[in-house]
């Protein structure tokens, strides 16, 4: 057995023997849970990149090597159940569903609550005759089933998971790994279970659907959001869903800096200009992580800034006590309330007086791509994100229609942070290709761009504009804006270098301690570069420092 495996199983009774869990389903022996638990062999099988517990000691995840297809693989493992545990479990969760029906549930800590009171009722009334073994593997089921997401509940789980697909029945449920990307799960499902989790779905997100209404998009509990479609009108392969991860901690400058998707200099440059309400547009195509730099960089505004953000779903999410937060909202589809859409939304928040502007994806409508460009231009400095693969992919479509946004307006953004996944080696990562410079030159009609940063995909590093306090259109407006001299503006830049290189380097990634020190430099700068130059920062002393991070 290998020293894994073991350690595994050795998990598990510990678990048990230490009296976690639901006491009223027994304690199973040692012996119990060795050999009747788990199928482990895959351990003896392939190769086991990484693994790790879930929901300790009933759900369990790794990435696998599979040496005869050569290709990376992600495994769920959960209790095996016997014929037997099957008949018990149909049984006692038709008795289960048929007394929840009976209860009135108006939160998900009552639900929770309030299942567990049934379980133990139900527990008491018809297993007396099951084993602790049995009945604590149908309480993990049970509990996954009617509180968590059903089959999908360990993806949900994993938090190195950022989405979850399921494209029809009868094919493998594919997940996109933080670390390892795109990998095919053993998850799958038959038509009329994947039709019932589909709609189960839709329920934990408080939506309806149906075959007359087969579309549905919704955020779930925990905040991630789901695209939902019902049956095969639509889908050729049957009801498919995708489930787009939502995590409670955001990634930070830091967090990208260590993956690689910026260099410092490119994050300390960012810093610079988003502290002095630079405005900026994150463009690249779907998934390349736009949502997350623009959340991450925001990381950077001055501590009392007053921010607002407008999303159709709610990814943002900042430190920041001055932040309103408005999402917006659909038809209640029989008259009993109003859509609020993002024009909506963007109109009201210039009168909130907002000092920077956070913006989901601006996407194709007209009148909400021309309010977020006239809310810069007339002020209202903020950060967006577009779907465009260039700079000058992202300008054409601006400017033609059915955009046709007027170029005076377009001068209104400083920046363009272009991004996307690549291959690096044998593994997709998010790198930011460029980051530019927008502008009109005086005296001209026509919008020019000014590159300051570029990825360089032969040596997976970052290039940048030689001489760029003096080449930069943006910190040439910043030096006469602050009356800075062009030694200062670098002296800036290396500052903020080396503080986010004292954080990168002592792995500092709490958002909470990153938060801290960003906040402290924004107060006062000497004090931190002092601490980073005598290796006496203490992320932490800060953090109790101020109190409400």
């Amino acid at each position: 057995m290998s020293n894994r495996k073991e350690s595994l199983l050795e998990d598990a009774v510990r678990y048990f023997e230490e009296g976690h869990g639901h006491g009223f389903l027994g304690t199973p022996s040692a012996q119990e849970v060795r050999e009747g638990f788990f199928d482990l062999d895959f351990f003896d099988r392939h190769e086991v990149i990484e693994d790790k517990w879930v929901k300790k000691p009933f759900a369990h995840v790794s990435v696998l090597y599979d040496d005869e297809n050569e290709i990376r693989r992600y495994r769920v493992t959960e209790p095996v159940l016997d014929e037997f545990e099957r008949y018990v479990r149909r049984d006692l969760e038709s008795i289960i569903r048929t007394v929840l029906r009976g209860e009135r549930i108006e939160s998900e800590e009552e639900k929770v609550d309030i299942f567990e009171r049934v379980l133990e009722e139900v527990v008491e009334s018809h297993g007396e005759a099951v084993g602790a073994e049995t009945l604590r593997k149908l309480g993990y089921y049970f509990e996954r089933d009617f509180v968590g997401y059903g089959p999908v509940d360990p993806l949900m789980n994993d938090d190195e998971i950022e989405d979850i697909s399921c494209n029809g029945h009868d094919t493998p449920v594919f997940i996109y790994h933080r670390t390892h990307g795109d990998l095919r799960t053993n998850i799958s499902f038959g038509k009329d279970e994947l039709d019932s989790l589909t709609v189960r779905l839709a329920q934990r997100g408080d939506r309806h659907i149906s075959v007359a209404n087969p579309m549905v998009s919704t955020t779930l509990p925990d905040g991630s959001r789901a695209q939902l479609t019902l049956g095969s009108d639509i889908g050729m392969h049957g009801s498919n869903f995708t489930v787009r991860k939502f995590f409670d901690e955001p990634y930070t400058p830091v967090d990208l800096v260590r993956f690689g998707t910026f260099s410092v200099r490119e994050m300390a440059f960012l810093w610079l200009a988003i502290e002095n309400r630079m405005s900026i547009i994150f463009a690249g195509p779907t998934a390349s992580g736009k949502t997350t730099s623009m959340n991450a960089v925001s990381f950077f505004l001055p501590p009392d800034t007053k921010v607002v953000s407008i999303e159709d779903v709610p990814e943002v999410s900042i430190p920041h006590e001055n932040w309103v937060s408005e999402i917006t909202r659909e038809s209640g589809g029989t008259g009993e309330r109003d859509e609020i859409g993002m024009y909506d939304l963007l109109q009201a928040a210039l009168h909130k007086r907002p000092e920077y502007l956070l913006v989901g994806e601006i996407r194709t409508k007209p009148e909400v791509v021309r309010t977020f460009f006239q809310s810069v231009f007339t002020g209202h400095p903020g950060a967006t994100t577009f779907h465009a693969e260039s700079v000058e992919a992202a300008m054409n479509r601006f400017t033609s229609e059915p955009l046709s946004v007027p170029e005076r307006m377009i001068d209104a953004i400083d920046l363009v942070s272009v991004q996307d996944q690549v291959m690096v080696g044998d593994e997709r990562v998010r790198r930011n290709r460029n980051i530019t410079e927008v502008f009109i030159p005086d005296g001209s009609d026509g919008i020019e761009t000014n590159r300051l940063f570029e990825w360089d995909p032969g040596t997976d590093s970052f290039e940048s504009q030689p001489d760029m306090a003096r080449s930069s259109e943006v910190l040439r407006k910043l030096a006469d804006d602050r009356g800075w001299s062009e030694e200062k503006i670098i002296k800036e830049i290396s500052e903020r270098e080396r503080v986010l290189s004292y954080l990168v380097q002592n792995n500092v990634t709490d958002y909470r301690d990153v938060t801290a020190v960003l906040h402290a430099f924004a107060r006062t700068p000497e004090r931190v570069t002092e601490k980073i130059r005598d290796r006496s920062l203490e992320p932490e002393r800060l953090r109790a420092e101020n109190l409400d991070l």
